[in-house]
């Protein structure tokens, strides 16, 4: 009992420690690896992150009229200026959307930043980036261009009107506008607004590793848009949580959703970046590894999810180029395993930072979506048998 008090006690402390949301390296739940600075997809040198969230409204649903619980997130790279990067994508299961992803795999290259929204907003985030790049002049001197704007989305309807359309162009370059280097908001916010995840609120989230291999040091850093899982499922830092707050702050489902839904539906959206030299078949194997960070965690890739993942590398800064032959850099594969573990590590810690950074939400027809329990949480952790 008194180890009980003391790490409850210990979860209230950081609370008035710290000004920002708590993250889960701040709570004491233990990972491997070595983070960046930021501890962020943003430790990547040129990556940019912004969002737009919408929050309106409550009770009973209007189509048209909410409650909302949405938004935006857009990512850049190497910043607001056309110089595309060596990309690559993998989908555990299709259930969900990424546009514009065949070209990424046919070209080798991503050329635009990548947008996450609803998955009901997709089209009109797309056509939004299309003219945000006329308006600007995104591709510079050229006159005749054509591209095809990535847009990954989960979706948000048991919180969120999602009939109503509610994500406009405004939102797209708001969240666009907001775009910055530096520290990353996690949670309830941009495309991660109503966002359920392995039975608790999601959202949001973001970690990053650095990586020494042979006399190189790299880093690598994902962000996760997490709407998927079943609660049963959900293990944290080794220990099945889940099993034991099965019976806890279950999500209130005031109007429930189609019986066609079933525990474990939803989708994860993952972007990793990475300062190695890595080609496209190289980021292919990088995206593929994602996947294990979300088993980690708890994600199984249910018929009912979209767990689709993009990888990209921001060295090679010169590669694109339309009419010269180039000269390239790449990590030999025999030392490509370290960035293996490390894309494991980074994406399992950001699917837990949105996890513990997300805020009990209520939305549509008062359905209620709780955050995981810190205090519950912290006790599970250091006081299991395994």
């Amino acid at each position: 009992m008194k180890k009980l008090l003391f790490l409850s006690w210990l979860v209230f402390s950081y609370s008035l420690v710290f000004a920002q949301k708590p993250r889960a390296r701040d709570l004491g739940i233990p990972f491997s690896g070595t983070p960046g600075p930021l501890n962020a997809i943003t430790d990547v040198q040129g990556v940019e992150v912004g969002h737009s969230t919408i929050i309106t409204g409550k009770g009973e649903n209007k189509v048209g009229k909410g409650p909302v619980r949405t938004g935006v997130t857009a990512i850049f790279p190497r910043g607001k200026q056309f110089n595309p990067v060596y990309a690559n994508w993998y989908s555990l299961n299709g259930n969900g959307e990424m546009t514009g992803t065949t070209w990424v795999t046919e070209s080798g290259f991503l050329e635009t930043p990548i947008m996450i929204t609803n998955t009901n907003s997709v089209g009109v985030v797309r056509d939004a980036v299309l003219k945000w790049y006329v308006d600007t002049n995104w591709y510079g001197e050229e006159d005749w261009w054509y591209t095809y704007p990535v847009v990954g989305e989960t979706y948000d309807g048991f919180l969120n009107d999602i009939y109503g359309f509610h994500v406009k162009e405004s939102h797209v370059r708001e969240a666009i506008d907001n775009a910055k280097p530096g520290p990353v908001e996690e949670g309830n916010v941009g495309g991660g607004t109503g966002m359920l995840t392995l039975g608790f609120k999601g959202g949001i989230g973001t970690s990053s590793r650095i990586i020494q291999v042979g006399g190189e040091r790299y880093t690598l850093g994902v962000l996760v848009q997490s709407n998927f899982g079943a609660k049963r499922n959900l293990s944290i830092a080794g220990v099945p949580v889940g099993w034991e707050l099965r019976d806890t702050l279950n999500t209130e489902f005031h109007a429930p959703p189609s019986n066609r839904r079933q525990e474990g539906d939803g989708s994860i959206i993952v972007i990793l970046a990475t300062d190695a030299p890595l080609l496209p078949h190289q980021l292919k194997r990088i995206a593929h590894r994602i996947a294990l960070g979300v088993g980690q965690v708890g994600g199984r890739g249910g018929n009912g999810s979209g767990d689709i993942f993009l990888a990209f590398s921001t060295a090679n800064k010169d590669a694109f180029n339309r009419d010269s032959t180039t000269t390239v850099q790449t990590l030999p594969n025999d030392r490509i395993t370290p960035l293996f573990e490390a894309t494991v590590e980074a994406v399992e810690e950001a699917i837990v930072n949105a996890m513990i950074a997300a805020e009990t939400m209520e939305g549509i027809h008062g359905n209620k979506a709780y955050a995981l329990p810190h205090d519950l949480l912290i006790c599970l952790l250091y006081t299991s048998p395994s």
